[in-house]
């Protein structure tokens, strides 16, 4: 299959450098940054027994409180397989439990535990230093006005106030 490119001429070559043109190269750039946070995020919850999986889903719970899965899959880009596995082991972890929901027996929401919302104290300690490091480059003022471009990007619904 071959690209509608006019005669004479050579498709922009997508990189993930700075001033790169092609239309590639915010979705590359995005997924190196996001590879950066991950891989620190990723260490500092290491110590703590957990990865940023199980964090994903602690954080939807302190948020919005008891949850049902199909709603933290949904929360954390989880297919159905892939919470269940994270809530089994939030659960041997003792960092939440499934309660049935009255009315429904099929349906489980996932509570936080008093030793979850511990840990869940206990990762944004640990993930204090790391974050300073990543927007360490950045100058006055930058990491605010990031953190607030990535919103809009990331949730266009909102963006209108």
């Amino acid at each position: 299959m071959t690209a509608d490119v006019p005669p004479g001429t050579t498709a922009s070559r997508a990189t993930d450098r700075p001033g790169d043109p092609s239309p590639f190269a915010l979705g590359l750039l995005l997924r190196r940054a996001h590879w950066r946070a991950h891989t620190a995020m990723t260490e500092a919850l290491r110590p703590l027994g957990i990865e940023l999986r199980h964090f994903a889903v602690l954080i939807v719970l302190v948020n919005r409180g008891p949850t049902v899965q199909r709603d933290l899959a949904a929360a954390t880009g989880t297919d159905k397989a892939g919470i269940m596995r994270v809530v089994d082991d939030l659960e041997r972890k003792g960092l939440a439990v499934r309660k049935a929901v009255p009315g429904d027996r099929r349906v489980r929401q996932v509570e936080i535990t008093p030793a979850g919302v511990e840990l869940f104290d206990a990762a944004h300690a640990a993930a204090e230093r790391p974050a300073e490091g990543l927007t360490a480059v950045l100058g006055p003022g930058e990491d605010e006005q990031l953190a607030e471009l990535l919103t809009r990007f990331a949730h266009p619904e909102g963006a209108g106030g």
